[in-house]
């Protein structure tokens, strides 16, 4: 009877708590959706496809709006001129990172997506610049990705033709270039200790974009009891940082000071030279953390928009035609594609443009936060209060991109057949949170795209029209659905 009393009294401090918390904001947030208590708008919003459900708040309540996921407010951008205003001109406010239950368990505040603060900007400050330095010297990193794509090109040959899932066969060649960038170690594809590594990774991404981890997120006192997949991401987390790990005590016994190998090398050299410094940053728990947000981030997000590609240019066999054919014009057939190459395919560049226009691969980006009290379009956003960009708005709006339903390169080519650059193209997010791996991703899935297309010609298990491009999930990350091809060598 005690416990029930307890129980009835707890329940009930949480309501009055929530609607208390609900209604002080109402009047200084932007407007929304009636809340619930403590389940705010969750029976609202369709998790499977978050960003329909916020189409749907936009058209009532404009731009800038808040809804309540959990007990807690989130703002939500929408729309590229709300989006600019936001991240652009007030880029340093909005460039906080909103916490997230089930990560924060895992990289307690290190690394680079999900760190904040002055350790946020040293982390991301290091990694640019270390990656820039890589990409000078005896093997720069568009040679690892040429590399790799040639490795990719031979596995594909020993299919001799026959139908096969290009999901695998894609994550392994992104994640060894990955791998060489910051273990300098490239596996064979058969090798047990890659392919574990990769299904852990795979299992990861998929849990974590699925619609019961973004309930999870939303209710994080309930994390520690409740049993599910959010588990499982937990621990295959675990261990892939245990794997980083025993790559980080192998460099050490190796360490070459005057002769950085890879991005743990010079990791361990400014860990070195801040031994002294109280307040450095630099830490073994900070480059853990720092290696696991790349090699993840880089790998998936890669490998998962190659796949969209596959998919889209046997769909649409005549864009595949045309990238074919300036292939042949600019690169032939007797050399590998360059980076350089990129400025004289301009049909090809609006292709890998539209095709991340299309996919849409990270709806909402990760979810932000303000660094202070902010006054924005007349709405006072308190410090520390979560915010999600709808770069869904942005990547399909209507007036940027006519019929943005319709998978065309022309959105990104003038009369001419010029490529034409536009702000509204904003995979990578914008602002100070911009995707770190930018420039690196958009190498790689050039040169590992044009040089499949070089050397195969793409034959769907079916006919092209009844292919399905619709994402089985979208969550955090759209993922395609399952499908076969054969890989036709030319």
């Amino acid at each position: 009877m005690e416990l029930l009393v307890v129980l009835v009294i707890g329940l009930s401090c949480l309501l009055l708590l929530s609607v208390w918390r609900q209604n002080s904001g109402r009047g200084k947030l932007p407007p929304g959706p009636t809340a619930l208590p403590i389940i705010g708008n969750s029976l609202q919003i369709d998790f499977k496809n978050f960003s329909k459900s916020l189409t749907k708040f936009s058209n009532i309540y404009g731009p800038v709006f808040t809804i309540y996921l959990g007990m807690n407010p989130t703002v939500v951008l929408y729309g590229y001129e709300a989006v600019k205003e936001a991240l652009i001109n007030f880029g340093e406010k909005f460039s906080g990172r909103s916490n997230s239950a089930t990560l924060e368990k895992i990289n307690k505040g290190f690394g680079i997506v999900f760190c904040n603060g002055e350790s946020w900007k040293e982390m991301r400050s290091f990694s640019l610049m270390t990656l820039r330095n890589m990409g000078i010297g005896k093997r720069s990193i568009e040679e690892c990705v040429q590399e790799e794509a040639c490795c990719l090109v031979e596995e594909l040959r020993k299919i001799n033709g026959s139908s096969c899932d290009p999901t695998f066969i894609l994550e392994c060649a992104s994640c060894n270039v990955m791998s060489s960038i910051i273990f300098q170690n490239q596996f064979d594809y058969k090798d047990q200790s890659f392919l574990t590594l990769m299904e852990k990774l795979n299992e990861f991404i998929m849990i974590l974009s699925s619609p019961w981890m973004q309930i999870c997120n939303n209710f994080p006192a309930l994390l520690d009891y409740l049993p599910g997949s959010h588990n499982t991401v937990v621990k295959n987390a675990i261990y892939i940082k245990s794997y980083i790990f025993e790559k980080v005590k192998e460099h050490q016994e190796s360490l070459d000071v005057d002769n950085p190998r890879d991005f743990i090398d010079y990791f361990l050299i400014k860990i070195d030279e801040e031994k002294h410094n109280p307040q450095s940053k630099y830490n073994y728990e900070s480059l853990v953390a720092t290696i696991y947000d790349l090699f993840t981030a880089g790998t998936h997000t890669t490998s998962t928009t190659l796949r969209y590609a596959l998919l889209l240019l046997m769909k649409y066999p005549h864009v595949t035609v045309k990238v074919k054919e300036e292939i042949d014009c600019v690169v032939g057939r007797h050399r590998i594609p360059c980076m350089q190459d990129r400025r004289n395919m301009p049909y090809t560049d609006a292709v890998l443009h539209e095709i991340q226009r299309h996919i849409d691969l990270c709806p909402t980006g990760l979810p932000r936060a303000v660094t202070s009290d902010i006054k924005f379009r007349n709405y006072l956003i308190p410090k520390g209060t979560t915010v999600l960009v709808s770069l869904t708005s942005v990547l399909y709006d209507d007036k940027e991109f006519p019929n943005p339903e319709v998978f065309d390169p022309g959105h990104f080519l003038d009369e001419s057949g010029n490529f034409k650059k536009s702000n509204y193209f904003m995979p990578f997010s914008t602002g100070k949170r911009i995707c770190l791996g930018e420039n690196l991703a958009r190498m790689m899935l050039f040169l590992i795209l044009t040089t499949i297309l070089q050397n195969f010609n793409l034959k769907s298990v079916v006919d092209p029209k009844d292919l399905d491009t619709t994402p089985v999930v979208n969550g955090l990350v759209s993922v395609p659905p399952k499908y076969q091809l054969h890989f036709i060598p030319v």
